[in-house]
């Protein structure tokens, strides 16, 4: 008989089935040189003489292992592994080969697991995560204002900074300075709206600049327009000024009484003009609106100075500026070349009674999010929301919608609260000290938030 050996070499698990029916085969052929029939198990006088039971034992052994380490790794599968089974390979085609290439060269892009289509994003909830830690900081990063700068200017606590969003039924990349950068190469990307966009074009430029060489990278900071550029991808990355989208007598200099404000609802273009060429363009508007139930409404230019206005519901003078702003997205963008985002309500957070805090004072010394499911407070308006929903059901150029609303509700902790400015100063002692009055649970502090808005920006893109 001869002596036949079996080479221990690491077997992927992916290919285990195929590997144990030839295994099986060869020990059954190892039988037959050692005279043991493989059916009936019968020995004959040669095989007695020949075969050890140490060698029976082992073969016993090994098979045993085998179909232990296989069940095993049909429970891992079973449990949501993401190893799935291929029928037995006789070869790997030019495909397969360049597939599993492409694998290896992007062992962790987790933009693979993200469809925007079957993702819902507003579904899901914060989860506290202290291992990865924020890409920049307010001292780090020398573009944020002192508005939103809360470390800096006192804030004690930093568990805000530090909680996470995951959605329900899928995967969120996590926000990747090289991976945006790619995408923006060669492209305009402006914000436009209030402080509350220039809160998110603040925390999209400290993503993306830490990774930019000194040299490289300026910033122009302006009254209306700023523009951050990141020189070695011909990028910029920009933000106008336009509280109500639609031209007003208070966009700047900033009237601080509202009953001062008058809104030209039928005027976009003086303000329009400067977003013409940029690639990506993301909106918002809501919290200017929200002062009262009574916004005055103006039709053409103020030929009379600022009379002939007219006071309607807050609603009706919000869709009809919407639409003054669809019509100038209809006619004038291309959607070949341009994609438009329009980002939902930013929630203020003022009535502590809401999320079950009777004791607190509006948002002031909140440390945790809210985590009851579907919690929705007074601060964001459905019935504006709906004017949003009409009005782009309408547009013929498609607007992708940032639905940040939900996942914000959830943040009473993350605002500037006494830790920001007010008319562009940073708050007194006297004034830190009375929260009730002073307190902003509008603004959200960097790194915060803002970040995950920025996030899922990217995640579409």
């Amino acid at each position: 008989m001869s002596h036949h050996s079996v080479a221990l070499t690491f077997i992927p698990p992916i290919t285990l089935p195929c590997f144990i029916l030839q295994l099986s085969f060869s020990l059954l052929l190892h039988c037959e040189l050692v005279h043991i029939h493989p059916f009936n198990m019968r020995w004959t006088k040669s095989a007695k003489r020949k075969l050890s039971f140490p060698i029976i034992t082992a073969i016993i052994c090994t098979l045993t292992f085998i179909f232990l380490l296989y069940t095993e790794m049909i429970s891992t599968i079973s449990s949501g592994s993401i190893l799935r089974f291929k029928p037995c390979p006789k070869r790997n085609s030019a495909d397969d080969r360049e597939l599993e290439s492409d694998q290896l060269d992007n062992p962790t892009d987790d933009s693979l697991d993200f469809d925007p289509d079957e993702c819902s994003v507003t579904h899901g909830k914060w989860v506290f995560n202290t291992s990865v830690k924020p890409l920049y900081s307010d001292r780090t990063c020398p573009y944020i204002d002192k508005q939103y700068s809360c470390i800096k200017n006192g804030r004690n606590d930093s568990d805000y900074r530090y909680w996470e969003w995951q959605p329900d039924n899928c995967m969120l990349p996590r926000f990747d300075p090289e991976i945006a950068l790619r995408k923006l190469r060669g492209k305009r990307l402006m914000f436009v709206g209030d402080s509350l966009q220039r809160n998110q074009w603040e925390s999209f430029v400290c993503l993306i600049e830490s990774v930019i060489p000194q040299g490289k990278k300026s910033m122009r900071r302006g009254r209306v327009h700023s523009v951050f550029k990141a020189k070695e991808y011909d990028a910029t990355i920009e933000f106008y000024w336009a509280p109500f989208l639609v031209e007003s007598n208070t966009d700047i200099p900033i009237k601080s009484d509202p009953n001062q404000r008058i809104i030209k609802v039928d005027s976009i273009a003086q303000r329009a003009k400067h977003w013409l060429g940029a690639d990506i363009l993301v909106f918002n508007t809501y919290v200017w609106w929200m002062s009262g139930l009574k916004t005055k409404a103006l039709w053409g230019e103020f030929e009379n100075g600022e009379e002939g206005y007219e006071e309607l519901d807050t609603t009706v003078s919000y869709r009809v500026a919407l639409r003054t702003w669809a019509n100038w997205i209809d006619s004038t963008v291309d959607p070949k070349k341009t994609r438009v985002f329009f980002t939902t309500t930013s929630p203020s957070h003022q009535k502590n009674k809401e999320w079950g805090n009777i004791n607190g004072i509006r948002c002031y010394n909140e440390t945790r999010p809210v985590m009851k499911k579907g919690f929705w407070g007074t601060g964001s308006n459905k019935e504006m929301m709906n004017v949003v929903a009409s009005v782009m059901g309408r547009m013929k150029v498609p607007v992708t919608v940032l639905n940040i609303t939900q996942l914000s509700e959830y943040r009473i902790d993350a605002h500037t609260s006494i830790y920001g400015e007010l008319q562009g100063k940073l708050l007194t002692a006297e004034q830190r000290a009375d929260p009730l009055h002073f307190a902003d649970c509008i603004h959200w502090c960097l790194p915060g938030v803002p970040d995950t808005w920025n996030q899922l920006l990217i995640a579409y893109l």
